[in-house]
């Protein structure tokens, strides 16, 4: 029997053509707009390509295969959304080059005070804020070392950073493009040596609260932070605290904690935090979507096939 499979991201011909090279004629496939499938329409299907709501895809009963189109995919984790049958496929690789453009374009702006600047230019105010830092021979942090902290490490590391320092789980391997790499017990010994702390971190237990203010009080003083990974993982009101004492130089946040962030939430009125709404990935860079659909075909073929599915996550 056919399997049937929901596409519930928004695909072109050329995408949905390769979809079908990819599952040769193994399966149907079934293209839908997210906004408008419900219960009914997964009640059928043994895959689906796309995040469609964790409420509908817990009645998926025969859900075999889930492709999502994040690199997260925590709220798919909780209980009762999955069966046990299901292979749960995130889409980490299709992020690393927006986000970490992003990121890096966030060091820039904190470490010229291109912001500071915007808001002298719509003060008609032509004067300058002061001595500024560099990338080059600089020693930067990166907490979270998958794809988009290893795009940034690159980066950073091309543009003459004396020392790229990598903290993540796995500490074997170490890559080329970072000089020094070491475990999250180890991060306090870590946190006095950089001008640059860059988070690129998941939400879970280990990571929430993990930037608080015992540990921007071991910072370098005048060292910046910049967070693309989850608000959860930096307590906002010590990072405040941090950057009004003058201990941290400048901080630039992507994500916040929650999200939106509240219009009264004094973050906002920071002038040293630059604040993005959470617009680092997502798919406002074109190549970032073209990477996710290849990473899916690419997986609904292994399911069809039963061959080694990329990303999983859980099955």
């Amino acid at each position: 029997m056919s399997k049937k499979i929901l596409v519930a991201v928004e695909v072109n011909a050329e995408h949905l053509e390769l979809f079908k090279q990819a599952s040769q004629g193994k399966c149907e496939l079934i293209v839908k707009n997210m906004n408008e499938i419900g219960a009914d329409d997964v009640a059928s299907v043994d895959g689906i390509i796309g995040n469609v709501s964790p409420e509908i895809v817990r009645q998926a009963d025969n859900l075999e295969f889930l492709q999502l189109n994040s690199a997260g995919c925590d709220q798919y984790l909780k209980p009762g959304i999955l069966k046990d049958k299901t292979a749960l496929c995130t889409a980490v690789g299709s992020y690393g080059l927006a986000v970490s453009e992003h990121m890096l374009a966030m060091t820039f702006d904190l470490v010229r005070h291109f912001a500071l600047y915007r808001d002298k230019q719509l003060a008609h105010d032509w004067s300058d804020c002061g001595r500024i830092s560099s990338v080059w021979g600089s020693t930067i942090a990166v907490l979270g070392l998958g794809d988009i902290g290893g795009s940034y490490a690159q980066k950073v590391k091309a543009l003459g950073a004396k020392c790229v320092i990598g903290v993540r789980r796995n500490i074997k391997n170490k890559p080329d493009y970072v000089d020094e790499i070491y475990a999250f017990e180890d991060l306090d010994k870590v946190l006095p040596r950089a001008d640059i702390v860059a988070m690129v971190l998941p939400d879970s237990p280990v990571t929430r609260n993990l930037m608080n203010k015992e540990r921007f009080a071991l910072m370098k003083k005048g060292a910046y932070l910049i967070n693309a990974g989850r608000g959860s993982a930096v307590n906002q009101d010590d990072l405040l605290e941090a950057i009004k004492s003058g201990q941290l130089a400048g901080a630039a946040l992507d994500v916040t904690a929650p999200e939106p962030l509240p219009k009264d939430s004094p973050l906002w009125d920071e002038k040293r935090i630059f604040i993005t709404p959470h617009v680092a990935g997502n798919f406002f860079l074109q190549e970032t979507f073209e990477r996710m659909i290849r990473i899916a075909a690419g997986n609904l073929k292994a399911y069809l096939e039963g061959g080694k599915l990329r990303n999983l996550v859980k099955h």
